[in-house]
């Protein structure tokens, strides 16, 4: 299972949000770059970055900063937030993106995520499924997780797949920020009935102890943040499980 640290950008600052609220807002650290050297440095070869800018103003914004961490570490990112037009798309991959995630977009117009996912092709286009849990499995939500849509999770997630989609990020909104575990059963009951598809947990994780069991359900990919910037996973821990696996 592939660790991938998130940076969560606001005003070119690297900062963590609670269940996706802006008044929520905690400054980590002034320089996104220099958290993702740390991250590069105990070995870890992926990243997660979220233009939260961009996510609110429907347009990429934070282009910059991923400029600077791309071509000053070798980590692939993944990049997204607020990415909404074929222009977006352009410059967050000229700004070094390896891979880009679609949220709303994949929500509010599918023909355009849909065309994103023919030019690129499926290892470069990653469906973002943002999903406040209910009974049935959860509803997904768009605009920076200001609004809930009438979408259930799993056959949006099925929907996409036969569209091409291979990689697939779920976020639990309820849990996100808050340190109290991932959404375990939920992660299952999708690998359970969405054959081959590459999950990429996130939202909720609070201890090293989560990242086996998520691996064991068949997670493909987990995101940390929080409990890395709180200290409850170290990168030291982050770094041995890598060298394990």
């Amino acid at each position: 299972m592939r660790i991938i640290p998130a940076i969560d950008i606001i005003d070119g600052k690297c900062v963590r949000l609670t269940k996706g609220d802006y008044s929520t807002k905690k400054i980590y650290n002034e320089s996104p770059l220099e958290v993702a050297k740390e991250f590069e440095a105990a070995g870890i070869e992926y990243l997660h970055v979220v233009d939260l800018d961009g996510a609110k103003a429907s347009q990429i914004m934070n282009y910059k900063v991923l400029e600077q961490i791309a071509s000053k570490t070798s980590l692939k990112i993944d990049f997204g937030g607020g990415l909404k037009s074929d222009k977006d798309l352009e410059i967050a991959f000229n700004s070094g993106a390896h891979q880009i995630t679609g949220g709303s977009i994949a929500v509010k117009n599918s023909a355009i995520f849909e065309s994103w996912i023919e030019k690129y092709g499926a290892q470069k286009i990653i469906l973002g499924a943002d999903f406040y849990p209910d009974n049935a499995g959860g509803k997904i939500a768009t605009n920076g997780w200001q609004e809930e849509s009438t979408l259930e999770l799993i056959p949006f997630i099925k929907g996409y797949q036969d569209k091409g989609i291979q990689y697939v990020i779920c976020t639990d909104i309820s849990k996100d920020g808050m340190l109290q575990g991932p959404s375990f059963e939920v992660y299952k009951k999708i690998i359970s009935e969405v054959k081959n598809v590459q999950l990429i947990a996130s939202g909720g994780i609070s201890t090293f102890d989560e990242l086996p069991r998520l691996a064991e359900n068949g997670c493909e990919g987990v995101i940390i943040g929080k409990a890395i910037y709180e200290k409850k996973i170290s990168l030291k821990q982050l770094e041995q499980y890598i060298l394990n696996n």
